[in-house]
């Protein structure tokens, strides 16, 4: 066991807190994305979608041209 018990106890998807990479690891833990960081996540999803649009669009076409 880690030492850890009760309410300071992280753990998720089977890992504990204290394993390498856990929550304690480094000297603190950043819970949010920098704002270049969120919009390279922003950019990434457009992309998706925008793929998305013409899968949609292309499947459209085909169901207007078969019988």
């Amino acid at each position: 066991m880690c030492g850890h018990q009760g309410f300071h106890h992280y753990q998720s998807a089977g890992h504990c807190c204290c394993q390498p990479g856990g929550f304690h690891e480094g000297l603190f833990h950043r819970r949010f994305s920098t704002r270049k960081e969120r919009i390279t996540q922003l950019e990434e999803y457009l992309k998706e979608l925008q793929a998305e649009i013409k899968a949609v669009e292309e499947h459209l076409a085909r169901m207007k041209t078969s019988k």
